[in-house]
């Protein structure tokens, strides 16, 4: 298995939300995680960046966890990161940020990232 550098758009300090989940089920696989929400300083001890045009060096994976409209406005820093891939999970799916990201060479995937990390499947 890979060890993934993998953003968080919409982290959450909120255990109950399927973001913290994510994060910590991403962590607890060994991937590197960067969460990403601008009004949050950490999450468990991880420091949470502003903005993903804050993030520097490379990204593997995007996973989504905001709804379409916040994610269709960050869609420049995201094709600026140029991550190898972006995970829409359920309810963040947008067909104009799958367009734009396919247009960039950036795939695009429709999926639970905490499916994919159960099911052995990331």
């Amino acid at each position: 298995m890979k060890n993934e550098r993998v953003a968080i758009l919409g982290a959450s300090d909120k255990p109950d939300r399927y973001a913290h989940k994510a994060l910590r089920l991403l962590r607890a696989h060994g991937h590197d995680v960067i969460p990403v929400h601008p009004a949050l300083a950490e999450i468990e001890g991880v420091p949470v960046t502003k903005r993903l045009s804050e993030i520097e060096g490379p990204v593997d994976t995007v996973t989504v966890y905001v709804r379409p409209e916040v994610a269709e406005s960050v869609l420049p820093e995201i094709i600026a990161l140029k991550p190898g891939r972006v995970i829409f999970n359920p309810g963040t799916e947008s067909e104009v940020l799958r367009g734009a990201l396919t247009k960039a060479g950036i795939s695009s995937v429709d999926a639970c990232t905490l499916v994919l990390l159960q099911t052995g499947q990331y």
